[in-house]
């Protein structure tokens, strides 16, 4: 059956914990793109055998592994949920969220000056 073009839901919302399907990293949700919205560039690094196809939802992540923190782009078809109820250490998350709470955080409220 062929992959309908129009967005689907997202699996995973902002604030979600996640991991990756085949990569070691891990990471908490701070944005959603409900398809690819990046460079025909990032898209063509990554090996053709596991390129991700663009009509699904593209997730923005607070990202760590065992070495270090970053920001990665990573398609919904490489994510699941991470059980292991660990808080991530990345600097950005204090600032963003609050939590975490049953798995997951919640934004932070944004007070007026």
């Amino acid at each position: 059956m062929a992959e309908s073009h129009y967005a689907r839901m997202a699996k995973f919302k902002i604030g979600d914990v996640v991991r990756h399907r085949v990569y070691p990293f891990r990471g908490v949700v701070y944005d959603v793109d409900p398809v690819f919205n990046n460079t025909e560039e990032w898209l063509t690094s990554i090996p053709e055998e596991i390129r991700p196809h663009k009509d699904q939802p593209f997730y923005h992540l607070l990202a760590e592994n065992d070495r270090t923190t970053y920001v990665a782009y990573v398609s919904e078809q490489n994510l699941l949920p991470d059980e292991t109820g660990k808080p991530c250490r990345h600097p950005m998350v204090p600032e963003m969220f609050v939590g975490p709470v049953e798995g997951a955080y919640r934004l932070k409220s944004i007070k007026p000056n």
